[in-house]
């Protein structure tokens, strides 16, 4: 008995071993593969979104900084042309990296499924009166005193590149 249970042991040990005749086992390789891939993607994602949320905090920002605020009234779960807008032009390397060095950005978001505090929702409510929002998307651009340099109601086509262009203007005033 004592000695078939020691081979079982033995067997079971062999077979938790990472290493196979001196090769790492392909499955727990895809897996190591797999779980790093997804833990870096998304510590990737949350690197490169520059979106914020605060009125407050983005006109701070904008100061210290010398940026303009680019705000972004949006139906983000809802609003066909915010999604294609977002995926054609906010999502793209070339506006996530000219909008890191040149804009604050500020989500105002108006979902349907989301949950959004009910500060939140006020903010966003009130800063849609003032800048006289009634569709989505709208963009609104403001310098770093808080003067609104350009309003843009709906869809922007011709992508990054002449959404940048049309942001490059107001810089050069």
């Amino acid at each position: 008995m004592i000695a078939a249970a020691a081979v079982r042991r033995t067997a079971l040990a062999l077979n938790c071993n990472h290493i196979e005749n001196g090769e790492v086992k392909p499955y727990r390789l895809i897996i190591f593969a797999v779980t790093a891939s997804v833990f870096l993607c998304g510590q990737f994602a949350k690197a490169q979104s520059d979106w914020v949320d605060d009125y407050k905090k983005a006109q701070e920002e904008a100061k210290t900084n010398n940026k303009f605020i680019l705000l972004n009234f949006t139906g983000s779960d809802w609003c066909g042309w915010c999604i294609k807008f977002d995926k054609e032009v906010f999502s793209q390397p070339q506006f996530k990296d000219y909008a890191h060095n040149n804009l604050v950005l500020v989500e105002l978001d108006f979902p349907r499924r989301k949950p959004q505090s009910p500060d939140l929702q006020k903010q966003n409510r009130q800063l849609a009166m003032q800048y006289e929002v009634f569709g989505f998307p709208t963009i609104v651009v403001l310098n770093s005193s808080g003067q609104k340099l350009w309003q843009y109601d709906g869809y922007f086509s011709g992508g990054p590149e002449a959404f940048i262009a049309q942001l490059q203007k107001l810089r050069k005033g």
